[in-house]
């Protein structure tokens, strides 16, 4: 299925060398949507992104930058703008974990660096945004939180777990705030999704996950998809402003 709307709709994508961002970002392409793909350290991937798309027909241009740096994230975020021509869709999907460590034995370390990734990121990229988003008419803004804001996490991710806890009530505070502009403002909300994000979680732990998922599978990327283009899409979503969408296989239901 197209979605119309999308088409030709201008779109950034932070955090989209990999995972659910690369597949977000080819998406929204396939539905005729011109797209910035930012990335970071892994230029390479995001470059054959890119390549791909233009290949296919599509409007596409690379971005980099420091997301957690927010001069940097607020520059980023004007060079894509500038690119495109004007800003319909941002995609907040920078982020990461750091080392897993206990509470009982955490010492404070990289807890700055997990809340500029994940927190002050989207602050700073959807500021620079806000002058491109309200003359779009149309905008949305879509974050990406995680399952591990609903539950608390496991042992070890409490802080990432608080810093996603965050993003959700920054989305909502957001979107109170910019209804006034017709901007729209949601977060999806994965579960455990097999990304690169995941290359080094124990077997074990996947499999007792898995176990816990009503649908009896982990997910992949594709899974997550949807939803996004469900959000950026005013034909789908135009009443929706406020949400955190879960995409968990039912292993958390609000």
């Amino acid at each position: 299925m197209i979605l119309d709307d999308l088409k030709g709709a201008r779109v950034l994508v932070t955090g989209a060398s990999s995972g659910i961002g690369l597949a977000v970002a080819r998406a929204f392409a396939e539905h005729g949507a011109a797209v910035a793909i930012h990335y970071f350290h892994n230029e390479a991937p995001a470059r054959a992104l890119v390549d791909e798309m233009t290949a296919a027909g599509a409007r596409a241009m690379l971005v980099s930058g420091d997301v957690s740096r927010a001069e940097e994230a607020q520059a980023m975020a004007g060079r894509a703008i500038a690119g495109l021509g004007g800003l319909d869709i941002l995609v907040n999907n920078a982020g990461g974990l750091s080392d897993m460590v206990p509470l009982t034995t955490y010492d404070g370390g990289g807890y700055d660096r997990l809340m500029d990734l994940n927190v002050r990121s989207i602050l700073a990229v959807t500021q620079a945004a806000l002058p491109a988003l309200r003359a779009s008419g149309r905008g949305s803004v879509i974050n990406t939180g995680s399952v591990a804001g609903r539950n608390g996490g496991r042992v070890g991710s409490a802080i990432y777990a608080a810093a996603k806890a965050a993003v959700h009530s920054l989305t909502r505070s957001m979107a109170q705030e910019f209804a006034r502009d017709a901007i729209r403002v949601n977060a999806v909300a994965p579960g455990l999704i097999l990304t690169p994000f995941h290359d080094g979680t124990p077997p074990e732990r996947l499999e007792a996950v898995k176990a816990a998922v009503p649908l009896n599978r982990l997910g992949v990327p594709q899974d997550c998809v949807g939803a996004y283009l469900f959000l950026g899409s005013t034909q789908m979503s135009g009443y929706t402003t406020g949400a955190i969408l879960d995409v968990n296989g039912g292993r958390v239901m609000a």
